[in-house]
């Protein structure tokens, strides 16, 4: 991967770090640090992903790698149960790669957050 971390400022910190904390903890990723109006995301201790508070961008599309496809489900389930809407309910989506197996939701701020897992099957 190419890209070391990516963050957006989001417009209600306190919801957005609610939802990112559900929705991505099936990927097992998790708060790694935090501070005033920022966290940031990630796995075993590095962070890679983050949200800060200020005037949120117009939607982006950010696509977290999940290892199966039951962690695509879990991610997808979790984030709606933290508030987000469904955007693609998990499946195969052929139209990008034979193997892609993809969820969406729009999170708090209407960002297109999707879970991605390239592997062949369970």
């Amino acid at each position: 991967m190419t890209i070391d971390h990516l963050g957006y400022s989001v417009s209600d910190f306190a919801a957005s770090r609610a939802f990112y904390a559900a929705a991505l903890a099936p990927l097992n990723m998790g708060i790694t640090s935090e501070g005033e109006g920022w966290a940031m995301i990630g796995k075993a201790g590095r962070g890679s992903f983050w949200i800060g508070v200020g005037e949120a961008p117009g939607p982006i599309h950010v696509a977290f790698a999940a290892a199966t496809r039951e962690q695509v489900r879990r991610f997808h389930a979790a984030a709606l149960a933290a508030g987000g809407r469904d955007n693609g309910a998990p499946g195969l989506r052929p139209r990008y790669s034979s193997n892609y197996y993809g969820a969406f939701v729009i999170g708090p701020d209407g960002h297109n957050v999707e879970a991605v897992c390239r592997a062949a099957s369970e």
